[in-house]
């Protein structure tokens, strides 16, 4: 045979191949809001980066006529390419064939682009469409996926790993996710639970929609499981990759330096932005906004635990983690699951040399009966660990309320913080003014001839001694004392003294974390 007729071959096979499930599969899927698994990576990669490997796997199975069956690429697509021009490892599950189910060699083919990724150490992204695991293919499925939580492990903290949630991912499928570092969903579009409905109904007689029980909005708004929200697919893209160019390909390097601008101050400054009474909630976003260049914040679980906010952003060119307290839900405490969100996301950043500044602005922790049996000890432990375990720059700024254990808990000097500022509003306290003088005077209060002005004067007796930043800074707990319009500046000049902090911890295996 010709060189001419083996290309021709090559390429019939290719186009063969290229067909997924067939063109009736193909229209299902689109007719269903969804792109198709190639049309998905191309959408998402820089044009014609995309270099496939893989395409011609067959699948293993042999079982109820298995043997007879075609599954091209066995419901699987897997390559490298770039965003931004920067390289990713990738695989795509297509759900026109098979129903994207995982049999042996689908497995085979997402270990080894994983093992690739490890490799070359580039970021893995993963696009899930899957029915589970391939029921005829038997334990080699369920050996499948306990390889690729194996891999998801060895890579947590070494290279980024990406999740996209563009179909059902169901049973043991949705693990792979969730040892990832972010997840994203699409609204109508994503599904992800452990049991689907009908065995709910079946096991405890409740009736659930699927969207009820798993869609993109439980994710993102009750369980925490999702990072990202989108409206669509092509909102979801460009998602990703505004987030790859906040991050570095691996846990060698920094993310890359961009062109240094300012925040624009004409939409937020911070005289406007905060309030003069000291009970009045503001949205900490426009803090951040006014400190970090061109006002650009990117939120992560912005739809879960609303009452911290987690994102990058950049000062001075680098990108930056921050973590700070929301006022405007809840006043900003800290409770179970903004506990797990804080950590979670102070972890990645220091796996990945991220800086962090903290914004503190709270009451305490969330108290209450469900609270406590919820186990708030244990997961508030969590950042406590996190925060100390943490060895890249820590950058802290109160800004208002700081008490009891909250003021620890949000990167104090006292988890090392490297540099600690307060504005001239911060009050740091063990508890608020009311709450300490109704216990320290008491008696005072009781015996007074008139109760509620003896309780306001010694409200603000203990307000004046107590609630301000210069106790603190008195002990050195608090750097400096600084102007809120000063604050960039501050953060400028502290993340450049602190580009080569080092840090010696104990020698170890590793810690015990709270989980």
């Amino acid at each position: 045979m010709s060189l001419r007729a083996k290309t021709n071959e090559l390429k019939r096979r290719m186009n063969e191949a290229f067909q997924g499930g067939g063109e009736q599969a193909l229209e299902k899927q689109k007719a269903s809001g969804k792109m198709t698994a190639r049309e998905r990576i191309l959408a998402l990669l820089d044009p014609n980066s995309f270099q496939e490997y893989d395409l011609f796997v067959k699948h293993a199975g042999q079982d109820f006529d298995m043997d007879k069956k075609y599954l091209p690429g066995d419901g699987v697509i897997t390559g490298t390419g770039s965003i931004n021009a920067w390289p990713v490892c990738i695989f795509a599950q297509d759900f026109t064939v098979a129903g994207g189910s995982l049999g042996y060699m689908h497995a085979k083919k997402i270990t080894k682009i994983m093992d690739h990724a490890m490799k070359m150490k580039v970021p893995l992204i993963g696009i899930n469409d899957s029915g589970g695991a391939r029921i005829q293919e038997g334990v080699n499925s369920l050996a499948g996926y306990g390889e690729i939580f194996y891999r998801n492990t060895q890579a947590s903290g070494v290279i980024p790993q990406i999740s996209v949630i563009l179909g059902p991912c169901a049973g043991g499928a949705v693990y792979s996710p969730a040892l990832t570092d972010f997840v994203f969903v699409v609204d109508k579009i994503s599904k992800m639970f452990i049991t689907g409905p009908e065995v709910i109904k079946t096991v405890l007689g409740e009736e659930i929609s699927m969207e009820d029980l798993g869609g993109a909005k439980v994710h993102a708004e009750i369980t925490g499981n999702a990072h990202f929200f989108a409206e669509s697919e092509e909102e979801c893209f460009e998602q990703i990759k505004r987030l790859v160019s906040f991050i570095p390909w691996n846990n060698d390097k920094k993310a890359e330096i961009f062109p240094k601008k300012a925040p624009k101050s004409r939409h937020y400054k911070i005289e406007s932005i905060f309030p003069t009474n000291p009970m009045t909630p503001y949205d900490v976003r426009d803090v951040i906004k006014a400190l970090v260049d061109d006002s650009d914040f990117f939120e992560i679980h912005q739809h879960w635990a609303a009452n911290i906010v987690v994102g990058f952003a950049r000062i001075d060119g680098q990108t930056i983690g921050f973590v700070a307290n929301q006022p405007m839900v809840l006043a900003g405490v800290l409770d179970v699951d903004s506990s797990d969100k804080a950590a979670r996301f102070i972890r990645y950043c220091d796996a990945f040399n991220i800086p962090l500044v903290t914004l503190v602005d709270l009451p305490g922790y969330l108290p209450g009966i469900d609270q406590e049996h919820a186990g708030v000890i244990r997961h508030g432990a969590k950042m406590l660990y996190a925060y100390s375990e943490a060895t890249v720059p820590k950058l802290t700024v109160i800004l208002r309320k700081a008490y009891g254990g909250g003021y620890i808990a949000m990167c104090s000097h006292h988890l090392r913080a490297d540099f600690v500022f307060a504005w001239p509003t911060a009050e740091i306290a063990v508890m608020g003014p009311e709450g300490a003088a109704n216990i320290i005077f008491r008696t005072e209060i009781k015996a007074s001839d008139n109760p509620d002005e003896t309780r306001k004067r010694l409200i603000e007796e203990y307000r004046q001694k107590f609630a301000n930043p210069y106790v603190a800074a008195a002990y050195g707990y608090v750097d400096a004392v600084i102007e809120p319009s000063e604050t960039r500046n501050f953060l400028v000049h502290s993340l450049a003294l602190a580009q080569n902090k080092t840090e010696i911890a104990p020698k170890k295996k590793h810690g015990v974390p709270p989980f």
